[in-house]
């Protein structure tokens, strides 16, 4: 595959952010897959995936949200968005890479697929820009209940009163995350949870872009994103006949070990949304795409995208 990296303005006015595209090395391009990554990484974790979707004629692209991987310029906050309306900001840009990217790839199918904290901003996406994709795949996903999002919102907000925007907030990050070790037997580290793979977690671990906490501003927005997908009315603009696939490991926390994911999508179905595929992978914890099997769950999406995407078998 061809790499190319390049950057482009967020829409929060002030910063530029970073993206990557990875082309098929024959230039032929059947489909568009654009990745949204999860809290605390960077796009460029998602080679594997698009070494797999490029030999098969895909081009995938992707970018680093606002506080994030080499979007951060120097000096810059990680775990920090912006001060103005960051949900929907973030969402924004993913949709901005898009317009960019069909600019020079017209007419061609075209898939968003997000992970964990992108899972959430996917689905934003989907209830704001759902009209002009022609599917979606969604990654470690969850649907944690609306009186926990208001709690956590409140105590963001008071952190931020006495503490403000860019303080990194070990408090929220422990209430939010300590538990997620509780189903392993004799953790090796307090990331077991993202992977029954130690090399991948042991990668993730010494990987400086990787594993920040975030700032108050940062699980503002994350809890702003989760909430916006209680409502309703924001599920209610999702397309009816839009294909959706949810994948998820089954001891994955982020979605209450499956309990989770099924409720996100019965929350799609209440809203009249018709054609979601859920699949969960025995053993398998959060991070799907990098865990030992990760090659079954790469194929199964590609069948998925041959099936369910008209213009790409």
């Amino acid at each position: 595959m061809i790499k190319e990296e390049f950057y482009f303005d967020s829409r929060d006015g002030e910063n530029r952010i970073h993206a990557v595209r990875y082309t098929p090395d024959d230039g032929n391009v059947r489909g568009i897959v654009q990745i949204v990554h999860g809290m605390a990484e960077y796009v460029e974790r998602y080679e594997n995936l698009a070494e797999f979707l490029t030999k098969r004629g895909i081009l995938v692209t992707g970018e680093d949200h606002l506080g994030h991987g080499k979007s951060v310029s120097e000096g810059g906050t990680f775990g920090y968005f912006c001060e103005q309306d960051p949900a929907t900001v973030v969402v924004r840009d993913v949709h901005r890479l898009k317009k960019i990217t069909e600019e020079q790839y017209p007419q061609v199918p075209y898939i968003i697929l997000g992970h964990s904290m992108g899972s959430f901003i996917a689905r934003n996406y989907l209830c704001r820009y759902g009209s002009g994709i022609g599917g979606a795949v969604i990654v470690g996903t969850g649907m944690q209940p609306a009186g926990l999002i208001f709690a956590s919102k409140a105590m963001a907000g008071i952190q931020k009163l006495f503490c403000g925007s860019k303080h990194v907030s070990h408090f929220i990050d422990k209430a939010a995350f300590g538990g997620y070790n509780k189903r392993i037997d004799s953790p090796r580290t307090s990331s077991d949870w993202l992977s029954r793979n130690t090399e991948n977690v042991d990668r993730y671990i010494a990987d400086e872009l990787c594993g920040f906490t975030f700032t108050v501003n940062g699980f503002q927005t994350l809890f702003e994103l989760i909430r916006r997908l209680q409502k309703q009315e924001n599920l209610e603009k999702v397309p009816q006949n839009l294909p959706i696939l949810m994948v998820s490991g089954a001891e994955d926390p982020v979605g209450d070990y499956g309990k989770g994911v099924h409720k996100a999508c019965d929350s799609l179905k209440r809203a009249g949304v018709k054609n979601i595929t859920v699949k969960l992978y025995e053993n398998d914890r959060h991070e799907l795409l990098n865990e030992d099997d990760a090659e079954t769950a790469m194929e199964d999406i590609w069948q998925w995208i041959c099936k369910e995407i008209p213009g790409i078998a």
